[in-house]
C-alpha cells in the first residue's frame, strides 16, 4: 500500500469519480491513476470503485469506509508534516481558511491585517464557498479552520467554537418608504418584493423561519450568496434587502439606508470549525485568538481534543 494510492482514491472521490481531472490536478498520466487504483484494490482484495467497462460509475460500500480511513491518514500524515515545519520554522508556513464571502469581506480583514504584520512570512488562502463547500474543504484538509454562521452541514468530527453574535438589517434605497416606518414589523417588511441571502448561504434559515413562525408569505425577487450583489440589486430598486448587519456601511454605501432589524430575527453566531485532533501551528492559535480573544491555545486545545 503506498501514499499515492491512498491520494489517488480520494481525489477520485472528490472530483466526481472524474479520473482525467485528477490526472490534471495531480500533474501526471490518467492510466497510472487508473493503474494504481487497481493494484490498491487487489491488494485489499475488495473494489473501490463501481465500474461500467473501464468508466467508474460509482463507489462501493466498503470502498466508502475505505476512503474515509485513507483521508484521515492523509490528514494526519500532513500533521506530521506540520510538527517538523513547527520547529523549524515556526514564524512562517501556509495556513487556509474556509469561509464565506460576508466573512471574508466584512469580518476578517482586520483580523487578517494586524496577524500579517505579525507573521509576515506566512502565506494565507482564503477559500469562499457556500456552507456545504466550507464543511467539506475542513474534511478533506483543503482548509485548516472554517470560519461559519452554519454549524448544520458540518459532520460530527469538526469541533465549532462560538465566536461572536450577529443581527440582520434592513437595507433600501434612500427614499424607500419601508425606511420611514415607525415601527419596523415582518408584516411590513413581507409586503415588499425581497432581496437576501441564497438557501445555501448562512442566515437564510433563520430568515424563512422568523416569517413562518408569523404564518406570513413572502415575495422573493432575487436570492444570491454574495452580500455585495444583495446591495446592488437593491440599489437598482428591485426590492428591499435583508442582510447581515455587519455587510452594511453607511459611508460605502451612500444609495441605501438600513435599518436595525435584530429584534425581527434570532440572532446569528459566527464559529471557527476544526477538525478534531487537527495539528495546529503556533500562527494558527494567534490567529484563532485574535479573531477571538476568548479562544486561546488551552482553550482550542480542549474543545479540539489536541491533547489526547
Amino acid at each position: 500500500m503506498k501514499l499515492r494510492q491512498l491520494q489517488y482514491i480520494c481525489e477520485v472521490a472528490r472530483r466526481g469519480l472524474n479520473v482525467s481531472t485528477v490526472a490534471e490536478i495531480l500533474h501526471t498520466a490518467q492510466p497510472g491513476i487508473s493503474t494504481q487504483v487497481r493494484l490498491l484494490e487487489e491488494e485489499l482484495n475488495v473494489k473501490i470503485f463501481e465500474r461500467n467497462g473501464k468508466r467508474l460509475v460509482g463507489i462501493t460500500q466498503p470502498g466508502k469506509r475505505i476512503i474515509e480511513m485513507a483521508e484521515r491518514v492523509l490528514r494526519e500524515i500532513e500533521d506530521i508534516r506540520q510538527v517538523g515545519g513547527e520547529f523549524s520554522q515556526e514564524d512562517s508556513g501556509t495556513f487556509s481558511i474556509a469561509t464565506t464571502h460576508t466573512q471574508t469581506r466584512y469580518v476578517l480583514p482586520t483580523t487578517i491585517k494586524a496577524f500579517k504584520e505579525i507573521y509576515p512570512d506566512v502565506r494565507l488562502r482564503i477559500h469562499q464557498g457556500d456552507q456545504v463547500q466550507v464543511a467539506e474543504m475542513v474534511t478533506t484538509g483543503v482548509a485548516d479552520i472554517a470560519i461559519t454562521s452554519e454549524t448544520g452541514q458540518l459532520p460530527h468530527s469538526i469541533v465549532t467554537l462560538p465566536c461572536f453574535n450577529w443581527e440582520f438589517c434592513v437595507i433600501a434605497p434612500v427614499s424607500h418608504p419601508i425606511l420611514s416606518e415607525s415601527s419596523l414589523t415582518l408584516e411590513k417588511i413581507a409586503e415588499f418584493p425581497l432581496i437576501t441571502y441564497d438557501y445555501a448561504s448562512a442566515g437564510r434559515s433563520v430568515i424563512n423561519k422568523a416569517f413562518s413562525d408569523r404564518g406570513l408569505a413572502t415575495k422573493m425577487a432575487l436570492t444570491a450568496m454574495d452580500s455585495d450583489v444583495i446591495k446592488t440589486y437593491v440599489e437598482l430598486g428591485l426590492g428591499i434587502g435583508i442582510l447581515a448587519k455587519m455587510a452594511y456601511d453607511e459611508e460605502r454605501d451612500t444609495q441605501l439606508r438600513a435599518r436595525d432589524a435584530g429584534h425581527l430575527f434570532e440572532k446569528s453566531t459566527t464559529y471557527i470549525g476544526i477538525q478534531k485532533g487537527k495539528y495546529l501551528r503556533s500562527y494558527m492559535y494567534a490567529f484563532i485568538e485574535q479573531f477571538a480573544p476568548h479562544l486561546n491555545r488551552e482553550k482550542v486545545d480542549i474543545e479540539t481534543n489536541n491533547y489526547l
